[in-house]
C-alpha cells in the first residue's frame, strides 16, 4: 500500500471519486493557467488496475489537501514474456500535406511537428493566435491543427477569424483539446472548425485523417 498526502487545495465532496474519470477536474479557464487536462488521475487508475490493484482518494473538501491510496497485490514474479514481433511503422503517406500547428505548449508543439515531419508533411508552427493567423494567411496550409486553450485569444476565436480571412477560408481547421464530450465537439464545429480531436492525439488516427483529406 502506498499513500500520497498533500496540503494543496483539496477536492470538493461532490467531485469525490470522479477525479479518476477522464477529463474530470475542478473548473478552469480555457487557457488552463493552472495546468492539467484531467488525464493524469485517469491514467493512474488504469495503470494500477492493470496490475490488479486499486486507487482511492480522501479529502475533507477545499483547503486541507487530499490523500491518495494505491493498493497493489503481492505476486510471485513470473518468467520473461515471449518476445513479439511487430512490423515497423511505415512513415509513408498517400500525399504530402502543408500543415500548420498552433499550440502554446512547446513540448506538445515540437512533438507534433516531429511526428508530421517524419511522416513526410511540410510543417510550420505558431505558439499563439496572432502568429497563427499570420501563418494561415502566408503559409496557406491545407490543414491547421489548433489548440483550443491558447493564451489570450483562444482557438475558437482564431477559427472564427480564419473563416473571415480570404486566404484561410479553404483551410481544414482541426480543434485540438483536452475536452472530448459531444458538446465540446459541437462548440468547435460552431466556431468554424472542420474536425475535433481530443488530446493526447493518437498518431495513427492523425496520419489517417491527413491521408484522407
Amino acid at each position: 500500500m502506498l499513500r500520497v498526502r498533500d496540503t494543496g487545495e483539496g477536492i470538493r465532496t461532490e467531485l469525490g471519486a470522479r477525479v479518476f474519470d477522464l477529463f474530470a477536474q475542478e473548473p478552469q479557464a480555457l487557457d488552463r493557467s493552472r495546468g492539467g487536462l484531467g488525464l493524469g488521475l485517469a491514467l493512474v487508475k488504469q495503470l494500477v488496475e492493470l496490475h490488479g490493484g486499486s486507487v482511492s482518494v480522501t479529502s475533507r473538501g477545499p483547503g486541507p489537501g487530499s490523500e491518495f491510496t494505491v493498493r497493489l497485490p503481492a505476486v510471485v514474479a513470473g518468467g520473461e514474456p515471449e518476445p513479439t514481433s511487430a512490423a515497423p511503422a511505415d512513415p509513408a503517406v498517400h500525399r504530402r500535406r502543408r500543415v500548420l500547428i498552433v499550440e502554446d505548449n512547446a513540448d506538445a508543439r515540437e512533438g507534433l511537428r516531429l511526428l508530421l515531419t517524419y511522416a513526410g508533411h511540410e510543417v510550420e508552427t505558431s505558439e499563439d493566435a496572432s502568429s497563427g493567423l499570420d501563418k494561415l494567411r502566408t503559409f496557406r496550409p491545407e490543414i491547421a491543427l489548433i489548440d483550443i486553450g491558447l493564451p489570450g485569444v483562444d482557438g475558437y476565436a482564431l477559427a472564427r477569424m480564419a473563416r473571415q480571412s480570404p486566404e484561410a477560408r479553404a483551410t481544414c481547421l482541426v480543434a485540438l483539446t483536452g475536452y472530448g464530450q459531444e458538446e465540446d465537439r459541437q462548440k468547435a464545429l460552431a466556431a468554424g472548425f472542420d474536425a475535433h480531436m481530443t488530446k493526447p492525439v493518437d498518431p495513427s488516427r492523425l496520419n489517417a485523417f491527413l491521408a484522407d483529406r
